[in-house]
């Protein structure tokens, strides 16, 4: 009976150490994930008030700066498309705001983009040649590494365009490309079933065959756009272009090619430029509208979450787009 009593005392002891052990244990988790919590905040805490700094330091100087004879810097960097930063209402929205400040002597564009889609590059072509038959003040751009096909379109607006001796410049054409799935479908043995009501509704679908029908169709959309394109180019340029039978076949060319051909009037580098204009490098205040903080991050972790998830952002088809490849 007595061992049989201490045994159970034992077993009483170890289960209530065993207990005791596991509280220990979530109080130490518990103090951690304060901790860790308690960290997190102050450092979005700190993120925060830097970034606030930064605004009202940028807001304090640029008011200063636009209250000056000063050069309105409008930045054209990447993709040219309605969901990045050089989207069109961005770009036109960041032109006027430098057009109607009267301490503006000068607009220029700083274009480093491969191109993007023909409408984005058309509307903010527009907006430029819009201001520029006001004539108050010069609009000019100037071509850093790529200035390619839609920003060439926007390029060729301004009243003069300048680039580096190895600027990438041209690319006059248009592009929609995407893969065929659908000899693949058959040899694994899958059927794709669509309903559709009109014969051409599914024409860009990858995989169902493309008849030739659709192709010359989808052709004359390209020729359409290309032919505004080109049109456009010349109305912006004038007799400044010597036209080649490759100038509009979407081939590249060099900044010193360019001059030579009239796509570029003159090798020059933004400093230079800002110091004709101003005789102050350092007199210019930079428009272009920027996204907000939270849009950025936001926007780059749901890129990388679906791409961790195997997941394509970007469909089958491209739509039609005035883009290096």
């Amino acid at each position: 009976m007595s061992e049989h009593t201490s045994e159970s005392s034992r077993n009483e002891q170890a289960t209530l150490a065993l207990l005791l052990q596991r509280m220990l244990n979530e109080q130490r988790r518990a103090r951690r994930g304060r901790w860790i919590w308690r960290v997190f905040k102050l450092l979005m805490f700190i993120v925060v008030v830097l970034w606030l700094c930064g605004v009202l330091g940028r807001a304090l100087s640029s008011g200063d700066e636009e209250a000056r004879p000063h050069v309105g810097l409008v930045r054209i960097d990447g993709v040219i498309s309605p969901d990045d930063d050089a989207n069109a209402d961005a770009l036109i929205g960041a032109l006027d705001d430098a057009w109607e400040n009267t301490h503006t002597v000068s607009v220029v564009l700083l274009i480093n983009s491969p191109g993007g889609t023909p409408v984005q590059a058309q509307r903010v072509y527009d907006e430029i040649m819009r201001l520029r038959k006001l004539g108050d003040k010069p609009i000019d751009a100037v071509i850093e590494d790529m200035g390619a096909s839609g920003a060439y379109y926007i390029a060729s607006a301004a009243d003069h365009i300048y680039a580096s001796s190895s600027s990438l410049v041209g690319s006059i054409g248009v592009i929609s490309a995407g893969f065929g799935y659908d000899e693949a479908m058959k040899k694994v043995g899958i059927e794709r079933r669509v309903y559709t009501a009109g014969s051409n509704k599914d024409m860009l679908d990858p995989f169902r065959p493309v008849s030739e029908e659709q192709r010359g169709h989808l052709q004359a959309v390209l020729n359409s756009t290309h032919q505004r394109f080109i049109a456009d180019v010349k109305a912006g340029r004038g007799d400044r272009l010597h036209e080649t039978p490759d100038m509009f076949s979407g081939l590249v060319w060099s900044g010193e090619q360019a001059v030579a051909l009239g796509l570029v009037d003159e090798l020059k580098s933004i400093d230079v430029l800002v110091r004709e204009k101003v005789d102050d490098r350092t007199a210019v205040v930079d428009y272009t509208v920027e996204q907000p903080l939270f849009d950025r991050m936001s926007k780059r972790l749901g890129v990388a979450a679906m791409s961790a998830l195997g997941i394509d952002t970007a469909s089958s088809y491209k739509p039609v787009r005035a883009q290096l490849p």
